[in-house]
């Protein structure tokens, strides 16, 4: 029979490792698919939205999507542009300042791209805008992932908090 004091400490061996271990906090991961390597982490409010944007390769104009993290998975919300073309969404609505605005709504896993040589893709968070190109080589094939981490993860650096 476990005694009283071997009992609280059992519980308190839980707690702690729930607390250090548990996936609590909502994150957005970067990372090139082919080296599973993480090339950028950033964490996020559940529902926090943030911008990919990009020149379209077509009509070589600019395009900005936008995502919104949503537990473990990405809801691509909607993408506007300022004219319409050749690989651009039909169905698309005139906003009130003018840009075309195509609303997705769709719940993904993950967003994979191939960083572009002249797509200029960048990512628009938290008030920074951070260039694709910075975090990898055009050609790099990468996944736009939404998780949750522990504290022990933010702790060891795997994510900027």
């Amino acid at each position: 029979m476990m005694s009283r004091s071997g009992m609280v400490a059992g519980v308190l061996v839980v707690v702690a490792t729930s607390f250090l271990f548990y996936p609590l906090y909502p994150v957005l991961r970067v990372e090139s698919v082919k080296r599973a390597e993480l090339l950028f982490c950033a964490r996020m409010a559940e529902g926090e939205e943030f911008v990919l944007s990009f020149i379209h390769s077509v009509n070589k104009r600019p395009v900005f999507d936008t995502l919104r993290v949503q537990g473990n998975q990405l809801l691509i919300v909607k993408s506007r542009f300022d004219s319409f073309g050749a690989g651009m969404p039909e169905g698309s609505q005139f906003g009130k300042d003018g840009w075309l605005e195509w609303i997705v709504n769709r719940p993904v896993p993950e967003v994979t791209l191939f960083v572009g040589w002249v797509a200029n893709h960048s990512l628009r968070l938290k008030g920074r805008e951070i260039p694709l190109a910075d975090l990898a080589e055009p050609g790099t094939l990468l996944s736009l992932r939404a998780e949750k981490v522990s504290r022990y993860g933010l702790w060891k650096g795997r994510c900027a908090q």
